[in-house]
């Protein structure tokens, strides 16, 4: 292999953790069907889509930075998208609870994770723009509000948790807390913002009927959005202890609660195609393979990040910060609802991860490569 191939490929062995995390999951599965004697590709749909993003990263850590710092013009747009989407397809008496965001390509729950992400990755990515620029801050700060009214109508209970993690990075990011009158001043803005949204009738409704469905459940009513998952998460960890190594199988977990449903150790009505929650879901289909892949993943898609939060520079930092962001938003998320199951969800993931990678290492080369002040003398 030629000195200019080896590289090309450097990268891949640079961030061998991202290289693996990207790959586990379409090895595992393979392994796990080989082993397991089934043959289900559309399996591979989804998982495809992070061993897919490897070429693409190596492309994109041959662009300079600059050209890649554009996704956060991305991100913007997208946000705005999804609040121009809630009105142009507004249904007759609005959106409402009985008719949630769900378009042909997704539902609320995913719709209103990915605006919210999309709309704390606009104000994340300011950081490599001019300081101080009005022109670029108010776009970005308008992104945040459309994304984050998205996220609102969605009522996606589980994705808000991700908002107090945004907060924190933010302030660490743009060094709130540094000196003591910008930590009394954002303190003071955090406060009231997080008042506003508490006493949101939106927000206020769905905490209501959080408490209403642990209530019910205490009372023996399990078929609650609560209740539902508690139980998927319970039939999941019997499943878990019934095959720890490999699980029943990826595509085989309704098949598998429906047994448990016939032996009457699962309400018939709770049988879902997923557990509402990438861990276990993983758990059940995987079995400990899988948790250790999915560990696996989240290491890989973080610990590149983590490791340029204190970069000196402006670019390295954003992208490091924007993101560990997304790795985050990617755990909360999964918390409550399978993130690494839907095709343009994993298509995302994969590629601002590639992105942001790519832009520590591109602007890395770059650094390295321009002259030092004594030998420009």
């Amino acid at each position: 292999m030629k000195a200019s191939t080896r590289g090309y490929f450097a990268p891949l062995c640079t961030y061998r953790w991202y290289t693996a995390a990207m790959a586990v999951f379409i090895v595992v599965v393979m392994l796990q069907q080989a082993i397991m004697a089934y043959w289900a590709p559309r399996q591979f749909d989804a998982i495809s889509r992070f061993a897919l993003a490897l070429p693409v990263f190596l492309l994109l850590c041959e662009l300079p930075s600059r050209r890649l710092t554009i996704v956060g013009w991305g991100c913007a747009v997208g946000a705005v998208a999804s609040t121009v989407w809630i009105f142009v397809d507004r249904p007759p008496g609005g959106w409402s609870d009985a008719v949630r965001l769900n378009n042909y390509f997704t539902n609320a729950i995913p719709f209103g994770d990915t605006a919210l992400l999309l709309a704390f990755l606009a104000v994340f990515t300011f950081g490599w723009d001019r300081p101080r620029d009005w022109r670029t801050l108010v776009p970005k700060l308008v992104a945040l509000l459309a994304g984050g009214y998205a996220s609102y109508l969605s009522g996606t209970r589980g994705g808000w948790l991700a908002i107090p993690v945004f907060v924190v990075l933010l302030a660490l990011q743009y060094r709130w807390f540094a000196h003591r009158k910008r930590m009394i001043v954002a303190v003071i803005a955090i406060a009231v913002c997080g008042g506003v949204l508490l006493s949101a009738p939106r927000v206020e409704q769905r905490i209501v009927e959080a408490g209403s469905d642990l209530h019910e459940l205490q009372h023996g009513q399990d078929l609650t959005s609560v209740g539902q998952r508690l139980e998927l998460w319970k039939a999941s960890l019997r499943l878990f202890a019934q095959h720890p190594v490999y699980g029943v199988g990826k595509g085989h977990y309704q098949a598998a609660l429906a047994g448990l449903a016939r032996r009457a150790e699962l309400e018939t009505a709770t049988v879902n195609e997923r557990a509402h929650s990438d861990f276990f879901s993983i758990i059940a289909e995987l079995g400990a393979i899988g948790v250790a892949s999915l560990l696996l993943f989240y290491f890989g898609t973080s610990v590149y990040f983590w490791r340029n939060l204190r970069a000196t520079d402006d670019i390295v930092r954003t992208a490091a910060y924007s993101g560990l962001a997304l790795s985050f938003s990617t755990i909360i998320f999964g918390l409550t609802i399978d993130v690494l199951v839907p095709v343009m969800v994993t298509v995302l993931i994969a590629l601002l991860t590639a992105t942001f990678l790519a832009i520590i290492h591109s602007r890395k080369r770059e650094l390295a490569a321009a002259p030092t002040p004594t030998a420009t003398r």
